[in-house]
């Protein structure tokens, strides 16, 4: 149940009083109402309906003469990490919500509540109960494009005395509901090599689950008289399976989510199938239904491959034919493309196993470059990035790591626009290579020259300008393409400007468009030039004695880099470093080289003010140390 505090209530308001508002306003009378003096708290049959409730009575009915207030009823001891969201633009962008949930604390989960309302309405839990009280002090009220946000504390059964039971999902919170899609959710934990779950970890292996799309007048016949026919089919396969049927109301269809084993999802799908196909039959439809699986938008590139490849080969190799939905569908409710199979029910069958375990390695593919590239940069917390958004289980490894140690902990989410790179964004701060006593309370402005393919810059500029305006903003950097010096070059240059955070941003966002768009295989780490400058007189530095310095760099970070000996210094008495190499390791390169011009810049300082020897000398000490 959702129980809900009406407030500020006159004293001689009666039940009967409310009863009948909420009549009027077309909510469920609700039996249990327990009225006290000025307030009284109210249970609704679940979250869409308490959200309903709240949209339409708090701040805007009035009752015996006083406007009446309506909120989630949680106890002080239950105020922990969950909160509601709401009045959320229906447009918003993801990048845009997610850095703005991020600006305060790790983001574990954000789930959308299923509403009738225009506007979205969100359950987001973080990890600790003090990112939590900030998010609801600094986004209550806050305006996103033109509309007031709306922010509750909703209940957090994890927040009370802990059980001896394992912890469990962490679902939306209020309580029962609407069968809400998620954007981000950790799952159930997993059984440990002796059957019971396994020690303290935060997080577990997960499944990966199937998500079908089946029309609504099957529905009754999947689930059966009295769910028997669906009972079935769990029992059979081994699997768990949600139907969202209170997911987009009155839609033509409705999304399944099949919880097991690949087999188990298989078989799973097939006795949905058959079902359906009979049902069609008894009906006298003729047409064979087609398979729709829902699949988030960062793994279909690689389902589709180079050129089409992959699709085209599991359509041959099934005697199906197989479309996928635009990428114009994707809004802040549909995270997920639309892949539709069309063929007799064997071939569709074939079909599903093919393009899962296509989905299934890309998605496991990236959960491990996550992990493996977590100790790059060292002090990077994975966790604190915040943007992550998928309805994906996001966990490690199921193997443990070095010496029996538990697995590295995976980001708690999956971008559904973009590939594991684009992934690390949020709060980055300063990066920890700068990390130190002489670390600036306002980070400086740094200018990178990143290279990608000629081909990839309409990608990168989106139609009319949209995507580098979005991920300007999103980064908090200035972005521009430099002019092509001739119209054959291979490579174009993007000039990024911006503090270390906004770097690793928009330079993670632009890894990510590229493999998005599959400029790059399947198989194939995005790997790009990146050039920055440095003093003529830190550039002896980088390269060390006998080359010792940059090759050390390059066996720390991965990357190749370059201090070309050839240069002349610019006006600014600087020169280029070239740094190639995949994401991390370029960011990893860029942050180190980065420390050794701080050091040399400090050293210099140091010099000059112990040359100038006074007060008086210093007026007129040189502006540029010698070294």
């Amino acid at each position: 149940m959702n129980k809900l505090y009406v407030g500020n209530l006159s004293p001689s308001v009666t039940v009967e009083d409310l009863q009948q508002l909420f009549g009027e306003r077309k909510l469920p009378v609700a039996e249990q109402v327990l009225l006290k003096s000025g307030y009284a708290f109210v249970d609704f049959p679940d979250q869409n309906w308490a959200v309903k409730a709240i949209e339409t009575l708090s701040g805007k009915v009035e009752l015996h003469g006083k406007v009446i207030e309506v909120d989630y009823s949680v106890p002080k001891k239950l105020r922990s990490r969950k909160i509601q969201i709401r009045n959320i633009p229906p447009h918003l962008q993801w990048e845009d919500f997610d850095g703005l949930l991020a600006q305060y604390g790790t983001v574990e989960n954000v789930e959308q509540v299923n509403t009738d309302t225009e506007t979205a309405v969100v359950n987001v839990t973080y990890a600790t109960k003090e990112e939590a009280k900030e998010a609801i002090e600094k986004l209550t009220g806050q305006q996103c494009e033109d509309y007031s946000l709306k922010v509750s504390y909703i209940m957090d059964s994890e927040a009370a005395p802990p059980a001896q039971a394992p912890r469990g999902r962490r679902g939306g919170g209020g309580g029962g509901g609407g069968g809400g899609r998620l954007w981000r959710d950790q799952g159930p934990p997993q059984p440990g090599p002796s059957g019971g779950f396994d020690g303290p970890r935060p997080r577990q292996q997960h499944d990966f689950p199937l998500r079908m799309l089946v029309p609504t007048q099957f529905v009754g016949a999947i689930i059966g008289k009295e769910g028997l026919t669906i009972k079935n089919v769990t029992k059979q396969t081994q699997s768990k399976v949600d139907i969202h049927r209170k997911e987009n109301a009155g839609a033509a269809e409705k999304p399944i989510t099949i919880h097991s084993s690949p087999e188990g999802c298989s078989s799973a799908c097939r006795m949905i199938l058959d079902i359906m196909q009979k049902e069609a039959n008894e009906t006298k439809t003729t047409e064979d239904i087609p398979l729709k699986i829902l699949a988030h938008n960062s793994l279909v590139g690689r389902l589709i491959g180079k050129e089409g490849r992959n699709l085209k080969k599991i359509e041959e190799e099934t005697g199906t034919k197989i479309t996928i939905s635009s990428l114009q569908d994707l809004t802040i409710y549909n995270p997920e493309r639309t892949i539709t199979v069309k063929g007799n029910l064997e071939a569709c069958c074939k079909a599903e196993a093919e393009i899962m375990k296509k989905l299934r390695e890309a998605y496991e593919n990236d959960i491990a470059a996550i992990n493996q590239q977590a100790n790059l940069i060292p002090g990077l917390n994975l966790n604190a990035l915040g943007i992550f958004s998928s309805g994906l289980p996001v966990g490690p490894p199921a193997a443990s790591g070095p010496r029996g140690s538990a697995p590295p902990v995976a980001p708690a989410g999956y971008n559904p626009f973009l590939s594991h790179s684009s992934h690390l964004s949020g709060l980055y701060g300063v990066p920890p290579a700068s990390a130190g006593p002489h670390q600036h309370s306002a980070p400086e402005q740094e200018v990178v020259y990143l290279f990608i393919p000629t081909q990839a810059v309409g990608a990168l500029i989106g139609k009319k300008g949209q995507h580098i305006k979005q991920l300007a903003h999103f980064a908090g950097a200035s972005i521009k393409i430099a002019p092509a010096e001739s119209p054959d070059v291979t490579e174009r240059m993007v000039i990024i400007t911006g503090t270390p955070e906004a770097q690793f941003k928009a330079q993670g966002r632009i890894f990510g468009k590229l493999k998005e768009e599959n400029f790059f295989t399947a198989k194939e780490e995005v790997k790009l030039e990146t050039h920055i400058k440095v003093p003529s007189s830190a550039a002896g530095r980088v390269i060390g004695k006998g080359g010792k310095t940059v090759n050390e760099l390059q066996n720390l970070t991965s990357a190749e880099v370059i201090v070309p000996r050839d240069q002349t210094p610019d006006e600014n008495d600087e020169v280029f470093v070239k740094i190639s190499g995949h994401f991390f390791a370029s960011q990893t390169a860029q942050r180190k080289i980065r420390e050794i011009i701080q050091q040399v810049k400090q050293q210099e300082q140091k010099h000059q003010r112990g040359a100038a020897g006074s007060p008086q000398q210093s007026k007129t000490a040189p502006a540029v140390a010698t070294q």
